[in-house]
Parts: structure tokens; sequence; C-alpha cells
């Protein structure tokens, strides 16, 4: 189980975004995408077959997944993220893996 998944809230704490706030819009192995963060132009031809007109594209980079952490909206800061194991609640259930933060130990995912 990943510690960041695609739509939670992350806060960027190295680089030249640090601070920023922003949702991850894909996850790629060790990489997150961030709406509006780390913005790069990249110079495209047209290509007539698929109607893209050629120009200059402003886009979202990856960023490394250590470059980032995990938001708590409760208290507006960034917190590391733990696993906690959840006993089955019904019987033949398996046990369920859940997302914690560490500092608080409330869930993130509900």
């Amino acid at each position: 189980m990943k510690r960041i998944k695609k739509g939670d809230q992350v806060l960027v704490i190295a680089g030249k975004n640090k601070g920023s706030k922003g949702e991850v819009l894909r996850v790629v192995e060790d990489k997150v995408v961030v709406q509006n963060i780390n913005l790069i132009k990249r110079h495209t031809k047209p290509n007539p077959q698929a109607n893209q007109p050629g120009g200059i594209v402003e886009r979202e980079a990856p960023i490394h997944v250590s470059n980032v952490m995990l938001l708590n909206t409760v208290t507006g800061k960034g917190e590391r993220v733990g696993f906690k194991t959840l006993a089955p609640t019904a019987p033949g259930e398996k046990p369920r893996k859940v997302r914690v933060f560490r500092k608080s130990g409330e869930m993130v995912d509900a």
C-alpha cells in the first residue's frame, strides 16, 4: 500500500515550490504529479491528425514522493503517514490495512 495516492492533498516540503499545497493527479512509481505545482514549458510540434496546434504548452512535471508530505486537513499541516491494521468486523472477513497520521493517530482513509 502506498503512502500517497491519487486525489490526496499534499504539501511540498522541498524544491522551488516549497510550501505549496495541491492535489495529486497521478502517481508514477516513486514520483507524483501535483496540480499546478512544478510547472514546465513544453515546446510541441503541431499534429494535424490529432488536431493539436503547435506551440508552448505549460504542464505539471513529476516530483519525487520524498519531497511531498500528506496534508492533514484538520490541522492544515503536513504530517507523516503510517499504517495500522484494523481487526475484522465480521467473521470470515480479512483484516483491513489503513493509513493513519503518525502525530494525531487519526485515519486518512475513512
